[in-house]
């Protein structure tokens, strides 16, 4: 495969993030509960994994290493708690926007926890995400409306996805991505569990039309993106990757756009894209012949 293939691959998983939030919202208008829709997207998505898992090789783990990528999965439980919470009181184009704060967060975690300073890039970065985010979320429009509770679980859902990703690069265990990710995932879901309690396994609501969205947020949200980024990431790079993964914000944009009918102004689209930049400016590497050139 030719290094742009790579790129493509990274793109899609970044796009597959993206429509999770046009399926819970239309569960949520189904009359689904955060439960329900929240613990069946983790559930159904740690059984593929492990199913697909059946398939690839893998080394004998310690209990120690068990109990480490496992702890390594709360953040992402955690995120899937907040994140779909939020999309119970803003727009799904609105909670991404929320979400993709994660970004500078991580630079203070960075800061915090390993004492690295941040460098100029990074700082004007943060700028420059925080301003398209002030376009991008409407609150130039004087008719929009806010949800404070909103807002606190997406940025409570941007914080935990940052420490989901400052934990993934800390464990150290060199195992098959797909088995990692199936085990980091059935501790996302434990957590889950532990605070959403999972009813709908023994009540009707699986059996009526849930597994469906289980199955699309777990596909999508937790089967997909992994496969594809574990594939195409080592090869082009976490620098490229990371812009080429910030796909999934135009993504849920245009779907909230597209399928339930969010309004998203001009001023609105043109903030998407300064958030887009921002992500991408200080991770371009000045490399023309880059995408075309190198070959596997």
């Amino acid at each position: 495969m030719k290094i742009w293939s790579y790129a493509l691959l990274v793109f899609l998983g970044g796009c597959s993030y993206g429509v999770v939030s046009t399926f819970v919202k239309i569960a949520y208008s189904q009359g689904f509960s955060l439960s329900e829709i929240t613990g069946c997207q983790y559930f159904m998505g740690s059984i593929m994994l492990w199913v697909i898992s059946i398939f690839v090789p893998k080394v004998r783990l310690k209990y120690k290493q068990w109990l480490s990528l496992m702890i390594s999965g709360i953040p992402m439980g955690l995120t899937g708690i907040f994140y779909n919470k939020t999309l119970s009181y803003v727009d799904a184009s609105f909670a991404i926007i929320l979400l993709l704060q994660f970004t500078w967060i991580s630079i203070i975690l960075q800061y915090i926890f390993n004492k690295k300073v941040p460098n100029g890039k990074n700082l004007i970065a943060t700028g420059i995400i925080l301003f398209g985010s002030i376009l991008a979320s409407g609150f130039l429009r004087t008719e929009m409306t806010f949800s404070i509770i909103g807002i606190s679980f997406g940025m409570l859902a941007a914080l935990s996805f940052a420490f989901f990703i400052f934990l993934s690069g800390r464990t150290g265990i060199t195992i098959h991505p797909i088995y990692k990710s199936a085990i980091m995932t059935t501790g996302a879901s434990l957590i889950i569990f532990i605070f959403l309690p999972p009813v709908f396994l023994i009540n009707d609501e699986l059996v009526n039309e849930l597994w469906i969205y289980g199955l699309l947020t777990g596909f999508f949200g937790s089967l997909i993106p992994p496969i594809l980024f574990n594939i195409g990431m080592p090869k082009i790079g976490g620098s490229l990757g990371t812009i080429l993964s910030a796909s999934e914000l135009p993504m849920a944009v245009t779907m909230s756009t597209c399928i339930l009918h969010e309004t998203v102004s001009l001023l609105e689209w043109i903030g998407v894209a300064i958030i887009l930049f921002g992500i991408a400016y200080p991770n371009v590497q000045i490399r023309q012949h880059y995408l075309f050139h190198r070959e596997q």
